[in-house]
Formats: C-alpha cells, sequence, structure tokens
C-alpha cells in the first residue's frame, strides 16, 4: 500500500510540475510593460545617443547638417575641449553629495530613531523634508539666488560679522553652486537613510547598551554599518543627477562654474553641435557608471547593482 501511495504521489507530483511552470510563464505578463517602457525611454534613447556622436559633418555643409559615420575622433576632441567642465562637474557633485551626508544622515536619524514613537512629529518631520517638492525646481534655485543677492539681508549679516569682506558677495561663486545642489537633492539623501534606519531592530541599539557600549561607539559598530545600504542609494541618488545638472550652475554660478551639463545643452540646443553633446553625454555616462560600480563593491553592498 505505502508503495502504490508513493507512486501515486509521483504521480501526482509529475502531473502538478507542468501547471507550475505554466504559472510562472505568467510573470512575463507582469515583467513586459516595464521593459518595454525600458527599451523605448531608456534602451533606444541611449543608442540614439551613441550614433549620433559618432556623426560627422561634411565640408561645406550647413549648420547642423550631418552625416553618419564612424568618427570616433569626436570623443577625443570632446574630451580635450571640456574636461575641465567634466572634472568640474564631479568635484561639485562629489562634494555636495559629502556635505548632503553630512546634513541629511543627522536628519534621517532624527526622524528614524529619536522620533520613533512619536508618529505625530515623525510624520512631521517627513512632510518637511520633501515640502521642497511641491514646488518647482527651477524656482526653487531662483529663490536662493534671491536669498543671497549682494543686497539681500544674509550677505549684510555676514558682512557685518566679517565673515565676508566688504566688496565680497555669495552668488556667482562655486560655494552658492554646491549649497543649490546640497538644497535641491538634500531629499534623495535623506529620505533612503531614513527607510533603512526606520526598519533597524531597536533590540540591536538595547544590546549594545547592555554591553557596556557607548552610545558613540554603539552608533559606529551596530547603527552605521546596518544602514550602509540606504547611506549608499543616498550618495547615488545624489552624486548622479548632480553631476549632470546645469539649472544650479546656470542660475547660481558664473563662467568659470560652467559643468558638463551646459555644456552639453548649448551644444544641442544653441550651437546644434550634435555630436560633440552626444560624445560628452557618452563620456559622462561611462565615467558615472565606472564610479557607481566602483564604489558599491568598495563598500559591500553590491546586492543594489
Amino acid at each position: 500500500m505505502s508503495l502504490l501511495a508513493g507512486l501515486g504521489g509521483g504521480g501526482a507530483g509529475t502531473a502538478a510540475a507542468p501547471k507550475t511552470q505554466a504559472r510562472s510563464g505568467h510573470h512575463w505578463w507582469l515583467v513586459g510593460p516595464g521593459l518595454v517602457y525600458l527599451v523605448l525611454f531608456f534602451v533606444l534613447p541611449v543608442g540614439v545617443m551613441l550614433v549620433t556622436s559618432l556623426y560627422v559633418r561634411q565640408t561645406g555643409a550647413e549648420v547642423g547638417d550631418y552625416t553618419p559615420a564612424l568618427h570616433w575622433q569626436n570623443y577625443g576632441v570632446a574630451l580635450e575641449s571640456f574636461w575641465r567642465q567634466l572634472v568640474r562637474s564631479l568635484g561639485f557633485a562629489g562634494v555636495a553629495t559629502l556635505v548632503a551626508l553630512a546634513i541629511g544622515y543627522p536628519m534621517a536619524y532624527a526622524i528614524a530613531v529619536r522620533a520613533r514613537h512619536r508618529k505625530l512629529l515623525q510624520g512631521l518631520l517627513l512632510v518637511l523634508v520633501i515640502a521642497p517638492f511641491f514646488t518647482s525646481f527651477i524656482l526653487r534655485t531662483i529663490a536662493w539666488k534671491q536669498i543671497l543677492a549682494d543686497d539681500a539681508p544674509v550677505v549684510h549679516l555676514l558682512k557685518a560679522v566679517h565673515v565676508l569682506p566688504p566688496d565680497g558677495r555669495l552668488t556667482a561663486t562655486s560655494f552658492v553652486v554646491v549649497c543649490g545642489l546640497v538644497y535641491n537633492f538634500l531629499p534623495f539623501m535623506v529620505l533612503p537613510i531614513y527607510a533603512n534606519l526606520e526598519r533597524l531592530d531597536p533590540r540591536m541599539l538595547e544590546a549594545g547598551a547592555d554591553l557596556y557600549a557607548s552610545p558613540f561607539t554603539t552608533f559606529r559598530k551596530v547603527t552605521f554599518p546596518l544602514s550602509m545600504p540606504g547611506v549608499v542609494s543616498g550618495t547615488l541618488l545624489v552624486f548622479i543627477p548632480a553631476s549632470g545638472d546645469y539649472v544650479n550652475s546656470s542660475l547660481l554660478g558664473n563662467p568659470d562654474t560652467v559643468m558638463i551639463g551646459q555644456v552639453v545643452d548649448q551644444r544641442f540646443t544653441k550651437l546644434l553641435d550634435y555630436p560633440t553633446a552626444a560624445s560628452l553625454s557618452a563620456i559622462l555616462m561611462v565615467i558615472i557608471l565606472a564610479l557607481v560600480i566602483t564604489y558599491v563593491r568598495r563598500s559591500g553592498t553590491e546586492e543594489l547593482l
């Protein structure tokens, strides 16, 4: 009887296997729309950009008239002409990311850990973090320009306490461009870290106190290592868009603070130099991709890739 039962069970399992495989095929109906969206609005535009970066302008052709070709020299010319703007963009983005981390981590910690048991306060603080998103990115940047204008109270106060010289100014400087980047992308740093700290088991922190660890040691040995996925996500969400940003440098900077995003915008829309603009975009994309892969692997959070 047991043998017959075993044979019967095996037959049922064999018969059920195709049904399971058939059901698993339905997953493609769920994944399909997302894949189509990625192909249409990411893969295809990137492919067009790479093809455009190899175009060449024939002698005597009109401005904006290019011929499809494999002109790899476009990359060398673009890099040789605009490497300063490229390095400046990565430098500004790196500094803005570090400053955003220094400001955003304490904010996320206060919201997730200190206000854990006060839900009303926690919700209010989260609203304050995301409130800037309720207004336009450009309007917020213009507001910074007005707040830090030469005749604004902030500048007068800094001159009164001798932080700025009598002829000093804040607008049209690298400092204000970085401040604008930090302000506009700060929520992208706070929210991932908050989400990670919110899921942190409080008993882990209590265990550190039970083992006679100081609050700083508990933070250094327990809290911060466990929040690294949020830190890595936040830094990437700030660094990547900040590297290609052109609004802050255009509205808050000067000719000496031009970033690569401004160069791409000018080449595309004003000079109609499509190959150079596409080449710079491809170079920036490759550099950011290499930096991201290296950073994620060095931080020990490969599961984010």
